[in-house]
């Protein structure tokens, strides 16, 4: 099932928003909203805010577990803009242009993607694992014979006595 969830006349240039829109599309619910926790661009705080709307409304408009959802669809589009107007040299006046954005994002659910069954691990096989990873790192032994090989580069003793500030 699809879930939608608009935000319209965003005060940040659709240019800039779509840098940060096309880092989560194709992404599940959870990968995206790390990703723009960690994300620097004044136009990800905007764009998370609305990835939890969309899955607020999966949640509480569908009853459907919001953790089964990517991101199918986002559209940046271009919102009305503020014409201002700046002085320019010998009377001209220059065009400013403040731009907005309307994003959409879609959401679907991944096909085949149930409640994980977890199976829960006895006593005994806890142990079983443990003994694996104590024979596994018996074995990763340091060599010896190679740390003797690797020798630590030699200073000839003239070139160390040309840099030396004071004689000895």
């Amino acid at each position: 099932m699809k879930v939608n969830a608009k935000l319209r006349n965003l005060r940040i240039a659709p240019r800039k928003v779509r840098l940060v829109a096309d880092m989560i599309r194709g992404k599940s619910l959870v990968d995206a909203r790390d990703q723009l926790k960690f994300t620097i661009k004044k136009s990800a705080r905007p764009v998370l805010k609305l990835l939890n709307s969309a899955a607020a409304n999966a949640e509480n408009n569908f009853q459907l577990n919001p953790l089964n959802f990517y991101i199918s669809k986002i559209t940046v589009d271009e919102g009305p803009k503020n014409k201002r107007w700046k002085p320019r040299a010998m009377g001209r006046a220059g065009a400013i242009q403040k731009k907005s954005s309307h994003i959409t994002i879609v959401l679907d659910e991944i096909e085949g993607r149930k409640e994980k069954n977890v199976k829960k691990l006895s006593v005994k096989d806890d142990k079983k694992e443990e003994k694996k990873d104590k024979k596994s790192f018996d074995k990763k032994k340091p060599n010896k014979e190679i740390d003797n090989k690797i020798k630590k580069p030699q200073v000839r003793k003239e070139v160390s006595k040309i840099f030396r500030r004071k004689s000895m």
